[in-house]
């Protein structure tokens, strides 16, 4: 299959008109640093309350009000923006070379654009937001454990704030190990919990896979450009420098698929999105803000920053496209099969990822930027929803045991704010943010020019119906319906993540929180509830925001002008019948999710027997249920020969090398000198002896020598001397 090469850097913007705006430096805006310092601040409070003991909520105090200070001053900065700016913090890395030829700088300097603002706005804002939830959902652990936990919370936004803000890709690479060091320190919150432990350690390896890549592509682009600075590169591709190069030089071309790399590492796509789901054992409030709002948006941020260098190979957006488009769709169907409300989430915020990625790769970042926009609010509502139900009965999550939220009392605010979420996800017709965001990257598919762009557009859609689908099969079967609930077997106390409840099962009827024999579920209080609606709100403001994400990103994003230009040109068909067929799709998948969860129930159930009862069809629940076994795939084709392998060197080290080389040769002295000891007895008699013995054995050596040295040189000259 042959393409049109998607065209690159300098060429590119000439071809289309477009305009990179380079920032200017500017030092009169250093307070603005204090958006990553203060998060550093509430480290560093948050440790000394852990090292004093303390047993209050004063490490949710500190870091709910240290975090809304640097969100207003964020506010600051986009009240104050005008142009792209550079600003100096300090010095960093700045080294010269002994011939003074090149040098290699990296200050701390924060580059801000609009860009930069989008993302910074949600990060701290939402930031500010999940810490007062946490305040709350956490209160069971008081002492250092609370204290630990805001603590990383701390470091997370810190780290965020770096990535996003840093005007080079060195302060961008600090900031991305930095949250794959929270995301492990904070997946491994309950510690006690193998299964916490183990999600910790799946994230971070998986996570370094990416990260090997991001640090390689940093390292060619160096090589490239002879510079790590934002602007400067951008600089370089604006006048068409290194054209030459991307025509044929290997390294230019990879830079793309390196980046890319990262990007899937750390956002969770295929094939590196296996640590996303198991992230869930953290606490929920983490899975709201890194693993649903915040973090996993990081791989989509680096491909919109750097999507210049993103087109210095033909394949390489057309992969982003492909990889994003099959990403949601097998997130999507993993999703229909689960029971844990807050893991199908999990994989909902793959699913969406993908959307995301597939909207990079068709050329439209508005839309992938736009959605990663509206998606941070609806996607940390239902987590955030999905954690006040676990809260508030003991743990359970299986949405088979809970039923009729909505008529009990206390929870109705859950229940609603809930169902705006969900009818955001799916893209519910006008008024929901996700219906303007997602429709505008399954549009785009249909009119960039690819391999297949068409095909991902039919993904996309049919995706669409899949996500309605089981985001109303969690809000049926948990919201609606007759009120019942079976508690979970999680008490109070540190360790657990959920603030009280004992094991037991009851129901209630009427709405009224009646209890079961084993305990009753406990409503959420103020701060819950107010963090609900706020972001909320939030989440409806942000359909007024298009034209506001548009201009952010088309202000530090290149490509999007050209998007846009080529959007004119082709406006005929897609962006009409777009919105009507998205529509079209969600409502049926909504349709058939109220059918069988809401109006008959049982149907679901008879219809999985009967699926499993048929040879046939047997495979595909089962399939789905188990993730489509790419677990067991990568423990079978990677984990396992990696253990085995690593074992197997253990015992050649421990037996080969140590036993028999290193401690064989060190017994070798050790055995001659026993073999001697019994001489040394003090015996004068003896000593004659042996000193007898030894001048005999040298007088038959000078007798016997010469002959035998004279019998092999005959033996010598006898077999090899006819040949010499």
């Amino acid at each position: 299959m042959t393409i049109a090469p998607i065209q690159c850097g300098s060429a590119l913007l000439a071809t289309h008109g477009g305009s990179f705006p380079i920032a200017e430096a500017i030092d009169a805006m250093s307070w603005a640093g204090w958006i990553l310092w203060l998060p550093i601040l509430s480290m560093l409070l948050c440790g000394i309350c852990a090292a004093v003991k303390v047993r209050s909520k004063a490490p949710a105090a500190i870091t709910v009000g240290l975090l809304g200070l640097s969100f207003l001053i964020t506010c600051g900065l986009y009240a104050s923006y005008e142009t792209p700016v550079t600003v100096h913090l300090f010095d960093w890395f700045r080294i010269a070379w002994a011939d003074g030829a090149e040098s290699f700088i990296a200050p701390f300097s924060l580059y801000v654009d609009r860009l930069t603002l989008l993302w910074m706005l949600f990060v701290t804002g939402l930031g500010t937001l999940i810490a007062l939830y946490a305040s709350e959902y956490m209160e069971a652990d008081l002492g250092p454990g609370y204290a630990r936990f805001f603590a990383g919370v701390s470091v997370f936004l810190f780290a965020m704030s770096a990535l996003v803000m840093g005007d080079n890709l060195v302060m961008l690479y600090l900031g991305w190990e930095g949250v794959g060091f929270a995301s492990y320190w904070l997946i491994g919150y309950y510690y006690q919990r193998p299964s916490a432990v183990a999600a910790a350690k799946k994230a971070f390896i998986v996570n370094r896979i990416g990260d090997l890549g991001l640090a390689l592509g940093l390292y060619l682009i160096y090589h490239v450009f002879g510079t790590i600075q934002y602007s400067e590169i951008f600089a370089q591709i604006l006048q068409g420098v290194n054209a030459d190069a991307a025509a044929g030089g290997w390294p230019i071309k990879a830079i793309p698929f390196l980046l890319m790399l990262g990007a899937f590492g750390k956002s969770a796509q295929l094939p590196l999105y296996v640590w996303l789901p198991d992230a869930m054992e953290g606490p929920t409030p983490v899975s709201a803000l890194i693993h649903a709002a915040t973090m996993v948006t990081a791989g989509v941020y680096l491909l919109c920053r750097m999507f210049p260098l993103m087109q210095l190979h033909e394949y390489a957006l057309p992969t982003v496209a492909w990889v994003g488009g099959l990403t949601a769709l097998l997130a999507a169907t993993i999703g229909m099969a689960q029971y844990d409300i807050k893991r199908i989430m999990a994989y909902s915020t793959v699913s969406q990822l993908g959307y995301m990625f597939l909207g990079v790769g068709v050329l439209t970042t508005y839309g992938a930027g736009y959605h990663v926009f509206t998606h941070a609010f609806f996607k940390a509502v239902l987590f955030l929803t999905c954690g006040a139900i676990m809260h508030g009965f003991a743990g359970q999550l299986d949405l088979r045991k809970i039923s009729g939220l909505r008529h009990m009392r206390g929870w109705r605010i859950t229940s609603y704010t809930m169902l705006y979420a969900c009818l955001c996800l799916i893209g519910f017709p006008y008024i929901s943010s996700g219906f303007y965001s997602k429709d505008e990257i399954m549009a785009q598919a249909f009119i960039t020019a690819g391999p297949g762009f068409r095909a991902l557009g039919v993904i996309a859609i049919v995706t669409a119906m899949l996500t309605a689908y089981y985001t109303f099969r969690v809000w049926f079967r948990v919201c609606a319906g007759e009120p019942h609930y079976e508690m979970g077997e999680e008490q109070h106390g540190p360790g657990s993540d959920h603030g009280g409840g004992h094991a037991g099962h009851g129901s209630v009827t009427g709405g009224e929180g009646g209890g079961g024999d084993g305990g009753e579920p406990h409503a959420p209080r103020e701060a819950i509830n107010f963090v609900l609606l706020a972001i909320t709100v939030g989440g409806i403001a942000s359909i007024f925001l298009a034209g506001w994400a548009r201009t952010s990103i088309a202000d530090s994003t290149a490509v999007v002008t050209a998007h846009w230009e080529h959007h004119e040109a082709f406006w005929s068909e897609p962006h009409k019948w777009m919105p009507l067929v998205a529509s079209l799709a969600g409502l049926a998948g909504l349709g058939i999710a109220w059918w069988f969860h809401l109006a008959n129930r049982k149907a679901a159930d008879s219809l999985r027997s009967a699926l499993l009862v048929n040879p046939l069809t047997r495979w595909l629940p089962t399939a789905m249920e188990n993730k489509w076994y790419v677990d067991e795939f990568y423990h079978a084709v990677v984990r396992a020969p990696l253990w085995i392998g690593g074992h197997g060197l253990y015992l050649f080290d421990r037996y080969i090398v140590d036993l028999a080389i290193v401690d064989g040769v060190a017994k070798l002295p050790r055995a001659l000198a026993r073999a001697f000891q019994p001489l040394q007895n003090g015996v004068l008699q003896s000593y004659a002896i042996t000193m007898a013995g030894g001048v005999s054995l040298v007088a038959l050596l000078i007798l016997a020598l010469p002959q035998a040295i004279e019998a092999l040189s005959r033996l010598w000259a006898t077999w090899f001397g006819g040949a010499g």
